[in-house]
């Protein structure tokens, strides 16, 4: 491949149908091999980035569509790889103006690549501040209190417990509360 072809390739947003972008994925990369336009058409991303759930006590790792229902595409546009591109099964059209689709700019792209690529995952909390809940593990536990305030960045929680019928507040890790 030569500079001047290298140099024509754009990131192209494709919109498909919400919660397929795998098949969506899947169905590009084998129309790609089955119509070798693997020169025109190089890269497929979903947007991902790691979040950590929180459910029943439990911390697990989930891969969270930062786009829902869109694709990022690197690719040379023409007539042949929009083709290739627009009647893929699930995809429902590019990004753009009227017909026309318009390229990402650089900076645009590298943002979500770098956010794809973040460090530290995200902690997705399912409370609330006034939120009843109930201390499950440590000094406090079987207390129940009201969320106070929820510090992302830390995995912390403050909750206000009663202690002879006085509202303290009290720092815990996002283990060690449940929603009552």
């Amino acid at each position: 491949m030569n500079t001047t072809t290298a140099n024509k390739k754009k990131w192209f947003v494709v919109h498909c149908y919400s919660g397929l972008e795998d098949k969506v994925k899947r169905n590009l990369e084998q129309r790609i091999k089955s119509m070798d336009a693997g020169d025109e058409i190089t890269r497929i991303i979903i947007p991902t980035e790691e979040e950590i759930e929180i459910h029943e006590g439990q911390r697990r790792k989930v891969m969270k569509k930062i786009f829902p229902g869109y694709l990022l595409i690197e690719m040379d546009m023409n007539d042949g790889s929009w083709n290739v591109v627009r009647n893929t099964p699930g995809v429902t059209g590019f990004v753009g103006t009227g017909n026309k689709p318009v390229a990402l700019q650089d900076d645009e792209v590298a943002k979500i690549l770098k956010q794809m690529e973040a460090e530290a995952p995200r902690v997705k909390v399912g409370f609330n501040t006034g939120q009843a809940v109930r201390i499950v593990d440590g000094p406090f536990i079987d207390f129940a209190g009201v969320v106070d305030e929820v510090s992302m960045e830390k995995g912390k929680v403050k909750v206000l417990v009663s202690f002879f019928g006085r509202d303290t507040s009290v720092e815990l890790d996002l283990l060690q509360v449940e929603r009552l």
